[in-house]
């Protein structure tokens, strides 16, 4: 008998529980993208205002306006981690740390990360585990999507960064499963809302992500087209005042920041980022197959190179065709238009990243195919399944634990970089701070736990892998329990 539905949340809060502490294990440093957010949140709680004068000298990723600096980035994240930020400045307060030390901003990082980052990540996989259930898929093969979700992909990296791609990621994967809900019952207006405000604050959070959102609006849409104009006006309502809310949001910050509606990136120094003005449209040009390729099954940024597993993905998403053939193509199609977006822009490789960074909003709605191989493969091509998804679990455990902001002008930086450094101890390499240069004297660049406790080299990954051992046997408890 299949388990009861409060079996399938013990072990679904389970799997959420251990990817939540799985990003939260890392702490990456700085850079580029993460400054230029954090710079805006500082901005806002610190000196309530949208210019990061104060702070621009940390990042080149800026738009410059009338003679200020702005974040280049949509604001997304940075509005969602505000509420997190100001309740954390008045508890460091409480305690006797002063919230704009050193000491205070490095943890206003790692707490505003843990918040805005790998929670919404954390639930997108428990998301994820009861999509797969719904598509056919047993527990074990809901289990398996989740945790190649979580630590089998790039998308460990990008959970436990101050950047955007997990939390769009996220709102995607919300917004498709309250979209499959809205002709579930009687309360679709509601589901069409939730559809609304999750696909639209995607778009709030990356730009790119528009499209993406659109289709998943028409996939919530198509659900309810056959059963009278009645339901559908009150789905198009939910969708329109969900939407209209987050564009509220949108073009309030442009107009604040900027004093019109152009997008952000529209605002860069003439001698910064020159591409942005001379490839196209802002970079983007039309997809290169080359590049295509390279993104797939490169050694430097491809996917599969990145998370072999994922190729079962594919086949999947093709299976789930036949029994849900709405919700497959939309999904196959939110995949194929992020991956074709990457390979349209001028620099694909997207900077110092682990995987195909620009096509990472699509990752959550692409492990929707796992589930799915799982249940349709043969006890043989289940082994190989866990081969595969050992393998990519390892690869990704190494490159996110000594660098996942891999140099972007190595020919295979997983083989050249992180497979030394792994084998040598040299964990938690990146030495840039989120802060200026004055303030992070002595401070952090990356870390993990297991160094903060004191323990070295590899030694550091081992209360990371007893929590792992705990969760899979608390697993195999409820398991049996159910």
């Amino acid at each position: 008998m299949p388990p009861h539905p409060a079996a399938h949340w013990k072990l679904a809060s389970l799997l959420g529980l251990a990817s939540f502490l799985s990003f939260l294990y890392f702490y990456e440093g700085g850079g580029w993208n993460q400054n230029s957010r954090f710079d805006l949140l500082r901005a806002i709680v610190e000196r309530h205002t949208l210019q990061i004068d104060a702070y621009h000298e940390n990042t080149q990723d800026k738009a410059h306006f009338q003679g200020h600096y702005y974040s280049d980035k949509a604001p997304g994240l940075v509005f969602l981690a505000v509420p997190s930020a100001e309740v954390a400045r008045v508890v460091m307060q409480v305690v006797g740390v002063d919230p704009e030390s050193a000491r205070g901003e490095y943890a206003l990082s790692y707490i505003v990360t843990a918040c805005a980052v790998a929670l919404p990540a954390a639930l997108a996989g428990v998301c994820l585990f009861f999509l797969a259930l719904r598509f056919g898929s047993d527990v074990t093969g809901a289990a398996f999507g989740t945790i190649v979700l979580s630590v089998g992909t790039p998308m460990l990296a990008y959970a436990s960064l101050f950047w955007a791609h997990a939390l769009v990621g996220a709102c995607l994967l919300f917004a498709f499963a309250a979209a499959l809900k809205v002709g579930d019952g009687p309360r679709e207006f509601w589901w069409a809302l939730a559809v609304g405000l999750a696909a639209g604050w995607a778009t709030v959070t990356e730009y790119p992500a528009a499209p993406a959102s659109a289709l998943v609006a028409l996939l919530a849409l198509s659900q309810v087209w056959s059963t009278g104009t009645a339901v559908r006006r009150r789905v198009i309502a939910g969708l329109g005042i969900g939407a209209t809310a987050c564009a509220i949001v949108l073009f309030s910050y442009l107009h604040a920041a900027f004093g019109g509606f152009r997008l952000s990136y529209s605002y860069y120094d003439p001698n910064s980022f020159s591409f942005m003005q001379q490839q196209g449209y802002l970079g983007l040009t039309y997809p290169h197959p080359d590049r295509l390729l390279k993104l797939l099954f490169g050694c430097s940024r491809g996917l599969f190179f990145a998370a072999p597993v994922m190729l079962a993905a594919v086949a999947g998403l093709w299976w789930l065709r036949k029994t849900f053939r709405g919700p497959a193509l939309v999904a196959g199609a939110i995949v194929l238009y992020y991956f074709l977006f990457n390979a349209s822009f001028y620099w694909w490789k997207a900077g110092l990243t682990f995987g195909p960074r620009y096509a990472g909003g699509c990752i959550p709605l692409f492990c929707l195919g796992l589930g799915v191989a799982w249940s349709h493969a043969s006890v043989v091509w289940r082994q190989i399944l866990i081969a595969l998804a050992c393998c990519s679990v390892f690869v990704t455990l190494m490159v996110v634990s000594t660098s996942s902001q891999l140099a972007m002008q190595g020919s295979c930086p997983v083989v050249h970089s992180s497979w030394p450094a792994f084998w040598a101890g040299h964990l938690a390499t990146n030495r840039e701070s989120m802060l200026l240069a004055s303030e992070a004297a002595g401070g952090y660049g990356a870390f993990n736990l297991g160094q903060l406790i004191g323990l070295h080299g590899l030694a550091t990954l081992i209360p990371l892998a007893l929590m792992w051992g705990v969760v899979g046997g608390l697993w195999l408890r409820f398991r049996s329990e159910s």
